[in-house]
């Protein structure tokens, strides 16, 4: 039988693995965005200007997710 602190730490773990999930779609879509942009407005400065946010933001979500992976010891599996 599961007691209640086994609850409380599958909740809380199911949360950090929906942080997760949410930080990599979101990753994936701002890098989809930049290369639409690189697309869009070539050999221009305005790309770098648009851009330069973005992959800012790309820098903080992997940042964010590698703090996730070592929480829920995803950087420990061996494929």
């Amino acid at each position: 039988m599961i007691n209640m602190s086994e609850i409380e730490s599958l909740k809380s773990e199911n949360q950090t693995l929906r942080n997760y999930i949410s930080l990599v779609l979101a990753e994936i879509e701002l890098i989809q965005r930049v290369s639409e942009i690189k697309q869009n407005f070539v050999n221009s400065s305005d790309s770098e200007r648009i851009i330069t946010p973005i992959l800012e933001r790309i820098s903080k979500i992997k940042s964010e997710k590698l703090s996730l992976e070592e929480k829920i010891h995803l950087h420990n599996l061996d494929y």
